[in-house]
């Protein structure tokens, strides 16, 4: 997105890509058709002070190293320790309560705000309910009282 909304343009976001092994990023660059100039960081789930470096450089981190469960858990904590913001895109309701009772009182303190959920695996029920609503209070002048979801 920021590569075809902003190219190089002197007003675009800062941002990085990180991921474990620089030849692959050096690949996901390349293949996106980020500039050369993108700054690329290694950082591994197994490596905590890696994931502190890397929270320490910036002020969100926007995540999707799934399954959350086995990848997610040090790189939440290295962003409340240091105060970073971390998005992710999980579907994962056990982690997420989970890392919110690890996290919530240290999250509080050092000013990180966590949110799961960002995209993918919750962009289909927000957009459902919310079209789902608008077309019960076209149909029915009011919106549904109780919507339920289910994934097969």
């Amino acid at each position: 997105h920021f590569v075809r909304e902003y190219g190089n343009a002197a007003n675009a976001p800062k941002w990085a890509m990180a991921g474990r092994s620089m030849d692959k990023l050096e690949a996901v660059r390349d293949e996106i058709g980020a500039p050369a100039s993108t700054p690329l960081v290694v950082a591994d789930a197994d490596d905590p002070a890696s994931l502190d470096t890397m929270c320490a450089r910036t002020k969100v981190v926007l995540s999707t190293v799934g399954p959350y469960q086995l990848y997610g858990d040090a790189l939440v904590a290295a962003c409340v320790k240091s105060g970073t913001d971390y998005a992710d895109l999980c579907g994962e309701p056990g982690w997420m309560r989970e890392q919110i009772d690890l996290h919530h009182e240290a999250a509080k303190q050092s000013g990180s705000r966590i949110c799961f959920s960002s995209g993918f695996d919750s962009i289909p029920f927000d957009l459902g309910v919310l079209m789902l609503q608008q077309e019960a209070v076209k149909r029915h002048g009011s919106p549904a009282p109780r919507v339920k979801g289910r994934v097969r």
